[in-house]
């Protein structure tokens, strides 16, 4: 009977630790997944580095502690860095996030066309657009990461059916009609109505 409750107690504790390393391994997994701007110590300049988080998830199970990189925008020209850059990751995991950086970006802007203003955003679909100086719309997700800083000065926010909308026209040019817009009721931009002729002959607006 002594035997079968050691045994048992035995078996809770395995189970216990088991759970607790699993935990640990989630943990980690979740605190350090995703792609992350950082200040280059070498360079002073932004880089985009990505956390080789199946590794530190591993080891974080064993009850170790080893987060390292796998991709840097820097490498491979300076893959033999010593990765000093990673106590930023560490000390604020969640600000250095680039969704995290683009949310916080188009949050209380409004669309550089329909001026409809930017809530909650998708991470899987329906990505947002820049509209860079000479007109030309690319999803963020287009952009180099390293460059998103930089990118934010210059360019304006796109909602993601106008992206559609002017892609689509820029492709297309032959197949768009173009027609002029004004602000109707609500704010919201609406066609004009084409000029109808009076009765003196006259066209009115």
């Amino acid at each position: 009977m002594d035997s079968t409750i050691i045994l048992a107690a035995i078996g809770v504790l395995l189970a216990g630790m088991i759970v607790f390393s699993l935990a640990l391994s989630i943990r980690t997994y979740l605190r350090f997944r995703g792609e992350r701007l950082v200040s280059c110590p070498e360079t002073h300049n932004p880089a985009a580095v990505h956390v080789n988080v199946g590794k530190a998830a591993r080891k974080a199970f064993l009850g170790k502690q080893q987060v390292r990189l796998d991709q840097c925008s820097r490498w491979p020209e300076r893959q033999g860095c010593g990765q000093e850059c990673l106590a930023q990751v560490h000390a604020d995991p969640e600000h250095c996030l680039v969704w995290n950086i683009v949310a916080d970006w188009y949050k209380g802007k409004s669309c550089a066309y329909c001026q409809k203003p930017f809530l909650e955003m998708h991470w899987h679909e329906r990505h947002p657009a820049l509209l860079s100086p000479d007109r030309v719309a690319k999803q963020w997700n287009e952009i180099p990461p390293e460059t998103l800083p930089e990118v934010f000065q210059t360019h304006l926010p796109v909602c993601w059916d106008c992206y559609i909308a002017e892609t689509f026209r820029r492709q297309n040019p032959d197949r768009v009609l173009d027609r002029a817009w004004e602000r109707g009721a609500a704010g919201e931009y609406v066609p004009k109505e084409e000029a109808e002729p009076a009765s003196n002959g006259k066209t009115v607006n």
